[in-house]
Order: C-alpha cells, then sequence, then structure tokens
C-alpha cells in the first residue's frame, strides 16, 4: 500500500482531528476525501500520466550536521536538498555534478573551444586552397601550433575542473 505524508500547521491539523473525530478519525476521513477526489473524472484532454520519484528519502539530522550542511550547501550556491541529492548522484554515478555556476563556466569553456576550432578550420581551408611558400607558409604554421597550445591549456583547465568537481563531491 502507497503512503501519503502531508506537512500542516498545527492549527489546521488540531481543526482537521477534531473535525475527523466525528468521522472514525483521521485515517478514515482522509480516505473518503482522496476517494472522492479520485472518482471525479478528468476531462479527456487534461488526463496524462503523473510523473513522480518512486521514493522518497527523509533525513533528520543533528542541529550542528544542519548547519554544516546549510553551509556547504549555500557555499555552492544550492539549497540543501539539491545539495544532498548531489552528494548521493556523484556517489551513485560516478560523474561530476555542477552547480549553476560551473555549468556556466563550462558553457564558457565549450564556447572557446568552438572559436579556436573555428579558426582552425579557417587556416586548414586556405592552407589547402594556396599554395603558400617561404614566411607565409610559416607564419600559418606558427598560428596552427598556438592555437594547437591554446586546445591543450584548455582542455587541461578542462580536466582539472571535472577532476576538482570529482574530488568535492567524494570522501574527504
Amino acid at each position: 500500500m502507497d503512503r501519503l505524508t502531508v506537512r500542516l500547521p498545527p492549527d489546521l491539523t488540531r481543526r482537521f482531528d477534531a473535525a475527523a473525530a466525528m468521522r472514525g478519525g483521521r485515517s478514515r476521513l482522509l480516505r473518503s476525501l482522496i476517494e472522492g477526489a479520485a472518482q471525479a473524472s478528468l476531462p479527456a484532454s487534461e488526463a496524462r500520466p503523473v510523473t513522480r520519484l518512486e521514493a522518497k528519502l527523509s533525513l533528520r539530522l543533528g542541529v550542528e550536521d544542519l548547519a554544516v550542511l546549510e553551509g556547504e550547501a549555500a557555499r555552492a550556491g544550492l539549497s540543501r536538498t539539491q545539495w544532498t541529492v548531489a552528494l548521493i548522484r556523484r556517489r551513485l554515478h560516478d560523474r561530476p555534478q555542477l552547480t549553476p555556476s560551473e555549468a556556466i563556466a563550462f558553457i564558457g569553456v565549450q564556447r572557446e573551444l568552438r572559436r579556436i576550432g573555428v579558426n582552425i578550420n579557417q587556416i586548414a581551408r586556405a592552407l589547402n586552397t594556396a599554395v603558400l611558400e617561404g614566411q607565409v607558409l610559416d607564419l600559418e604554421m606558427v598560428q596552427l601550433a598556438a592555437f594547437a597550445d591554446e586546445i591543450r591549456a584548455h582542455l587541461g583547465g578542462l580536466r582539472d575542473a571535472f577532476q576538482g568537481n570529482l574530488d568535492y563531491w567524494s570522501d574527504r
């Protein structure tokens, strides 16, 4: 049997309990309310499958642990739930978990690598279509070598960033 959990303010809980007492208790009243809502059919155009998580995980932490968790999450720019999910997913799937600022930085690196790739393609096309001799060819080859060095530097930075992300979410 599935279980539903609802969080209510104390005043609303007291009022619901008073109403439920005359109808057989909380469970019976909730079940009848849910059955009534479930029997109300939706128009065909609105009927669509409900996607939901298969399970919910709840944690109870001490005040000190919760404070540390909230501090870590805030430093990463995440809510405590987002941070906890990222930690679990990192351990389960062994993949980087990017914060919003990290994702933006990686998009910037990708954009720069594309720019360099376009420049290299233009140089290669020019080398293939023109007969270059002497200093002109030497200059083009130097520029190609500089682009290759730049790409290697960006790729090294990208590797370091991914490793830093993996290290952050790993055991300390």
